[in-house]
């Protein structure tokens, strides 16, 4: 799940997320991020967690036809993570009663499932989730997919938008593996946007650590700021989420105080993973071969951690 923007007053979903980045706003102003670095054997808890996260998108992700209803995909994943003896952590979320969010066209976040939300055939649809096991650790992932069918001209445009974004998040991943400082991550994913085409980069929804919470320090840019960002150390666990539109990058909250949509009703994409940094490389703990595949293109090989 997306968090707010911290470098200024945030557009937020909810008082519980207000407050808290407020409290992050402060932190991070002052250069008080307070990250929590995971020993070997936490990382190995959470990848449990982020397979667990994993396999309930991919369940999601199967099932995406016309005519199924969001509502309809909520449910499938709250079954599948059930199933691993796992919970939601989105539905800890004060003032959030659902599993998924699922973001359809122009809304690029924090949609909230429902029953009358039907997919129709060329619809990109983003699915947003997230798992907490027993033991207390957290996963959190997110994926963009076009609905099959429909006019072959949109849905071609919308699976390029998908694919800059998703193509952006494993820069980002990429960019851990040899990072310093942590804004060496946000500015391989704005290359790596830049570089496909003219998109919009949301600017006040941003990425963050993993933990504990789902929600933890540090902030996670998409994009280049002045700030290095803090030092890039064995045991940091983050979620990378790039957030882009084929339009502006200007959004606004819908009614529901949740759903995230562009200003311009431009469609928006998003893709999420939770990554782990240790001593012996990176591993995507959300990611079924732990990032392998698609790191490869970048010369990459995720590392599992053995202890």
């Amino acid at each position: 799940m997306v968090l707010a923007r911290l470098v200024k007053l945030p557009i937020v979903f909810s008082t519980h997320s207000l407050l808290w980045a407020l409290a992050q706003l402060t932190r991070f102003t002052l250069g008080r991020e307070k990250i929590t670095l995971k020993t070997n054997a936490e990382i190995l808890l959470m990848r449990e967690a982020g397979l667990i996260t994993g396999r309930a998108l991919e369940a999601v992700k199967n099932v995406i036809v016309p005519g199924i209803s969001t509502l309809e995909l909520d449910a499938i994943a709250e079954a599948t993570i059930e199933s691993f003896g796992a919970k939601s952590n989105f539905k800890l979320v004060a003032g959030y009663h659902h599993t998924i969010c699922a973001s359809i066209n122009d809304e690029v976040v924090h949609g909230i499932p429902s029953k009358d939300r039907i997919l129709a055939a060329g619809d990109i649809i983003s699915i947003d989730c997230g798992a907490i096991t027993p033991a207390g650790w957290n996963g959190d992932a997110a994926f963009s997919f076009v609905v099959p069918g429909g006019d072959e001209a949109v849905s071609a445009k919308r699976q390029a938008l998908s694919d800059a974004c998703e193509a952006s998040l494993w820069a980002g991943i990429a960019a851990l593996a040899t990072a310093t400082r942590l804004n060496e991550v946000g500015r391989a994913v704005e290359k790596s946007i830049r570089n496909s085409g003219r998109y919009g980069i949301l600017q006040d929804y941003i990425g963050h650590g993993v933990g504990r919470s789902m929600h933890e320090d540090p902030a996670v840019f998409n994009y280049q700021t002045r700030d290095l960002g803090p030092v890039v150390e064995p045991g940091l666990v983050i979620a990378i989420e790039p957030m882009i539109t084929v339009g502006s990058e200007k959004v606004r909250v819908l009614a529901d105080e949740w759903t995230i949509s562009t200003k311009d009703g431009s469609d928006g994409s998003h893709w999420e993973h939770t990554v782990a940094l240790h001593a012996g490389g990176i591993w995507v703990l959300t990611a079924e071969d732990g990032g392998e595949a698609c790191l490869s293109v970048y010369g990459v090989k995720p590392v599992p951690v053995n202890l």
